[in-house]
């Protein structure tokens, strides 16, 4: 809420700042108000262009938030997949294996989350870890039919959450081209201009206007800062698709512990 009230404060003073400032620099014939159809003809040239291109930018900011929150799931999914097919194994197997997956995601919800908050890149050690899980479960040589079958799909399931992570380091790198960003701030700057370019006089009314306008346009940006890069930006994709992992092992481990007695 403080941001948001920082953010809408500074662009109502910015777009005060124009409105004084352009109207101290604009040529006399621009303060003129009998050629009015022009000055509207201007405004909403400029209302119009700013409104697609923060459409367009939204639009591809939350295509990317949600392809960063889809590819968390798939990534959470497999790994249960990968434990549950390990939970079929003997011993120490499935006691190596599951182990090394609950590693796996402990780590990702917490030194790799912060990473990827505050480098935009995955965790160097996590992805050791995951390594030598892959490994670990593709150097196991059971002797049975069904043991073997059991270490195929955990292996399968592994493939996936590689898959997945890669995604994820994909998403954490991925932001707006800067074109975008270029039309963004031409767009804003031509919209705190606008009551100047359209011969708007100073006026209590005007200097109200003037204010919403920025806060109206400070608040879009604001959003759209925070769609942007879903990892590290204000509107981060959240960790509870593995919390639910992490739940999931629980319960096939009481579950196992109920067989057994």
């Amino acid at each position: 809420m403080a941001q948001e009230l920082i953010v809408s404060l500074i662009a109502a003073t910015l777009a005060l700042g124009a409105l004084v400032i352009g109207d101290r620099l604009r040529p006399r014939s621009w303060r003129q108000a009998d050629d009015e159809s022009s000055g509207t003809l201007v405004l909403d040239l400029i209302k119009t262009f700013f409104t697609a291109v923060v459409a367009f930018v939204v639009v591809i900011s939350w295509q990317q938030y949600q392809n960063a929150r889809g590819h968390t799931i798939a990534e959470s999914k497999a790994l249960v997949d990968a434990y549950w097919a390990a939970e079929a194994m003997p011993e120490p197997e499935q006691v190596l294996i599951q182990s090394g997956i609950r590693d796996y995601t402990d780590e990702v919800m917490n030194a790799e989350w912060a990473v990827m908050n505050r480098e935009s890149g995955l965790s160097g050690d996590t992805q050791r870890t995951f390594d030598n899980l892959r490994a670990t479960v593709t150097a196991m040589a059971p002797s049975d039919t069904e043991s073997r079958d059991r270490r195929d799909e955990t292996a399968e399931a592994l493939k996936r959450v590689a898959l997945a992570r890669q995604d994820r380091a994909i998403d954490a790198r991925e932001g707006l081209p800067g074109f975008l960003y270029a039309a963004l701030i031409f767009g804003t700057a031509l919209l705190l201009l606008s009551p100047i370019l359209s011969g708007v006089r100073i006026s209590r009314r005007s200097v109200v206007m003037t204010g919403l306008l920025g806060i109206v346009v400070g608040s879009a940006l604001l959003q759209v800062h925070n769609l942007d890069h879903p990892f590290s930006g204000g509107n981060l994709v959240s960790r509870e698709a593995f919390e639910l992992a992490v739940t999931r092992y629980q319960q096939i481990e009481v579950a196992r512990y109920r067989l057994a007695n």
